[in-house]
């Protein structure tokens, strides 16, 4: 009969030292809470709501937030696992219209879609003022040293015409065509090399433009955004996305909020995310820009603003016949989620945007 010494050198506990039967014993208990830990990181990964969200080619500075947002992590602290889409502003909203991505920050392609009939819904607001300057040569010093000269400004009808053109006739009293002469080039880059080739006086370009001319020896007479606010950049998406998908757009809110404040305050740490988005050479450059505009963005949807983009949309498509000139602008306050909006903002205690009035 096999004495206990040998039964127990048979089975293999005979041999284990001490300190190699407590490893064993340590692993066996350690394997539970590992396989918990994987399940937590597998939840986690889960738990991450796939978005996508429209950005235009080069970028744009009205659409600033939802930059922030992806490079500080904002979408991923709020669960959000967001992707851009970058294609032309004309094509992102036909993507949204069509359910090809989620969140749209085109509010004025937005409009007209919705007074044509598309189910769409504002989330979010983004830049409440316009972010033109009018750049000049070093002879100018004032608005009215432009009387007979020539403005570089975009085609008539889009923003970078009308915003400037509206500031010279309401602050200064200067009608284009009859106090100066305009020439309408197809883009900014063309824009600041007439000026510097002394072919135009002064011309209308976006803040993200401004160091160019500014390292080329022109000077900024005067931004647009002192005399006009604006809802720029303002985020929609379709109402049935909105309708199945309230705790996502919630997220978003929260994370464009975060953002905004976050651009508000960090100087130093919005730098790097102009320089990456906008295409901004270096750092002194994208502090230039940051100095222009980092007062000027809010998660808010001022009503009086919003109403400003339906309008505008309104008499567009009456000079194209696509809206009757004596039929009223429906009430804006229907294409707005409010009932996510300002609830989303209270909670998280956003802090408003305190925007200085504007020059009369």
């Amino acid at each position: 009969m096999a004495s206990p010494e040998e039964i127990e050198r048979r089975s293999g506990r005979i041999g284990l030292y001490p300190k190699e039967s407590s490893m064993r014993m340590l692993r066996l208990l350690l394997l539970p809470a590992a396989a918990v830990g994987v399940a937590l990181t597998i939840g986690a990964a889960q738990a991450q709501t796939k978005i996508t969200i429209g950005k235009v080619l080069s970028g744009n500075g009205f659409h600033i937030p939802t930059y922030v947002a992806m490079d500080r992590g904002f979408y991923k602290e709020e669960g959000l696992d967001a992707r851009f889409i970058m294609l032309t502003g004309g094509a992102l909203v036909k993507a949204a219209l069509s359910g090809n991505i989620d969140f749209v920050p085109i509010p004025s392609g937005g409009a007209q879609a919705a007074l044509s009939g598309a189910e769409i819904r504002y989330v979010v607001g983004s830049s409440l003022k316009s972010q033109w300057l009018i750049a000049v040569r070093p002879d100018i010093n004032k608005a009215t040293d432009l009387k007979g000269k020539t403005i570089g400004y975009g085609r008539q009808g889009a923003a970078d015409y009308d915003e400037g053109a509206a500031v010279m006739l309401r602050a200064f009293n200067m009608a284009p065509g009859k106090d100066y002469k305009v020439i309408s080039f197809p883009g900014e880059t063309e824009r600041i090399a007439a000026l510097i080739n002394g072919d135009i006086s002064a011309g209308l370009i976006s803040v993200a433009h401004a160091p160019k001319a500014i390292n080329a020896g022109m000077k900024v007479l005067l931004r647009t955004g002192d005399y006009i606010q604006r809802a720029g950049g303002t985020v929609w998406a379709r109402k049935d996305f909105v309708d199945q998908n309230p705790e996502t757009v919630k997220k978003f809110v929260r994370a464009i909020a975060k953002a905004v404040m976050y651009f508000r305050d960090d100087r130093a740490g919005s730098i790097p995310i102009l320089r990456n988005h906008l295409g901004i050479d270096n750092d002194r450059d994208a502090g230039i820009v940051w100095d222009q505009v980092h007062n000027t963005f809010g998660a808010e949807i001022p009503p009086n603003l919003f109403r400003q983009i339906l309008e505008s949309r309104r008499k567009t498509m009456i000079a194209a016949k696509q809206w009757a000139a004596d039929k009223p602008l429906p009430d804006p306050e229907q294409f707005i989620t409010r009932n996510l909006l300002d609830p989303t903002l209270k909670e998280m205690k956003y802090v408003p945007t305190k925007l200085d009035a504007p020059t009369n």
